[in-house]
């Protein structure tokens, strides 16, 4: 009801009723007509707000799906395996490593509201064990899955600034200013939260570690703005900047090691 309008009230005029070829049983039917284009409008909203890369379970076996680009550093000859394969009857994303290097990467543009959230399913069949990320020497993930947010770098100290600057130069490559991690870790307690050892612009969560079956499938639902204010939210200000980029990664180079996991459709769903 548009403001300043006056609210009408009291029986129906059965005069306009009759003009609009509507009785009682007509006006039943209405409503009931209304109710179904409303529920289904609310169907329309609640599909719509699932959002990211298409699903793997969709893509038929050999290379990743398009929109995937693999991503790697100029000194890294031995890359990371990524393709789609059939395991159990459905198509997955193989993910292989040894000696290796390597990203698979999807971007992305979308809004981090309150309430996003963040979906997947995992397997790891083997772990690198000489993996420590505690370490440069050894900071290998058997599975990771992350996200890139697009905060302005001027919200960064003059010496955060200055380290992606001199990065950003050495890469030949747009550094996010931010990346938060979720890894299948080999010794550090789930729940652990830590700075990446190489960087401050990397931020990690430990949700699947030893404890875990192998090559049993889990699955993940993670509030991501909640994750990212207690990890980024400081140097933020609150601010909650669009995701810019989805990852999937494995590595073994600096280990030696080798690894094995699998990963299943990953959505990203914005709240109601």
């Amino acid at each position: 009801m548009k403001r300043g309008l006056p609210l009408r009230t009291g029986r129906a005029n059965p005069v306009r009723r009759a003009r609009l070829g509507m009785g009682p049983i007509g006006a039943r039917l209405m409503l009931v007509g209304l109710a179904a284009a409303l529920g289904a409008a609310a169907s329309a909203r609640a599909a719509d707000a699932t959002f990211g890369p298409a699903p793997f379970s969709a893509a038929r076996p050999g290379p990743a799906p398009a929109g995937w680009e693999f991503v790697t550093l100029p000194n890294k000859p031995d890359k990371t395996a990524y393709s789609i394969v059939d395991l159990e009857g459905k198509s997955v994303l193989k993910v292989a490593s040894e000696h290796a290097y390597g990203n698979l990467a999807h971007v992305l543009d979308a809004p981090l509201m309150r309430g996003t959230r963040l979906e997947w399913q995992w397997r790891v069949d083997k772990l690198n064990e000489k993996a420590d990320i505690t370490v440069k020497s050894g900071e290998d993930s058997s599975a990771k899955l992350c996200l890139s947010f697009a905060l302005p770098s001027d919200k960064l100290s003059f010496g955060e600034r200055t380290k992606l600057r001199l990065a950003r130069m050495a890469l030949g490559t747009d550094v996010p200013t931010e990346t938060l991690c979720y890894l299948w870790d080999d010794k550090l307690p789930k729940g652990t939260e830590m700075v990446n050892v190489f960087t401050t612009r990397i931020r990690q969560v430990v949700l699947r570690s030893r404890g875990d079956p192998l090559g049993q499938w889990q699955t993940e639902r993670r509030d991501v703005a909640a994750d990212y204010q207690r990890l980024f939210g400081k140097e933020s200000g609150g601010e909650l900047p669009p995701i810019s980029e989805l990852i999937v990664s494995a590595d073994s180079d600096n280990t030696g090691g080798s690894s094995l996991a699998y990963f299943g459709d990953i959505k990203l769903t914005e709240p109601p």
